[in-house]
């Protein structure tokens, strides 16, 4: 007589494997590859929110929990446990620097899921322009593939806190000049 089989599957594997992380730490998902299991009904909106079925997932712990299985492959993000991959929606970034202070010379974001993330070499904090709108769209690295959309109130922190090289406002972080933007 066999065993039923008692691997977790979808959320319930995400969330098990996502636990495996000693700490705030991260699981490796860049060492794992599971079979592609299809798409899972996740979507991050545009402002931060993580839907699950069409209703926000109100518990903070679980979407940080989710944040740490996030990886981007090739053909978009997915939600990885050492088993099963699960396609998923990222409308803009997957995560928000919803915060940033200043730690002697380095900027230190802090994200919408807990990641804090010290602008250098590895983590560039870069201003693109959005095409449609033409107003700056600054995002930072924080692991890997995966970005952070700075939020406004940040943006304009970072400006103030600015100064003026070559006809630029820059910041400066992690012995690195990162440019905001042309001096209006």
């Amino acid at each position: 007589m066999t065993e039923p089989d008692e691997t977790p599957k979808g959320l319930n594997a995400v969330a098990e494997a996502a636990k495996q992380a000693p700490g705030r730490g991260l699981p490796p998902v860049h060492l794992w590859n599971p079979a592609h299991c299809g798409a899972i009904d996740i979507v991050i909106r545009r402002d931060g929110v993580w839907m699950h079925e069409g209703s926000p997932i109100g518990r903070e712990a679980l979407v940080r929990l989710f944040s740490t299985v996030l990886r981007l492959d090739p053909d978009g993000y997915h939600l990885v446990t050492p088993v099963e991959k699960m396609k998923i929606e990222v409308e803009d970034l997957p995560f928000r620097a919803v915060a940033v202070r200043r730690e002697g010379e380095d900027l230190i974001f802090t994200t919408d899921v807990g990641d804090e993330v010290r602008a250098g070499a590895d983590d560039p904090l870069v201003v693109d322009e959005d095409p449609e709108t033409g107003e700056p769209a600054p995002r930072v690295h924080v692991r890997r593939d995966l970005w952070a959309r700075i939020t406004r109130a940040v943006f304009y922190e970072l400006v103030e806190a600015a100064e003026e090289a070559d006809g630029r406002l820059v910041v400066r972080s992690g012995g690195q000049v990162f440019p905001l933007g042309a001096v209006a």
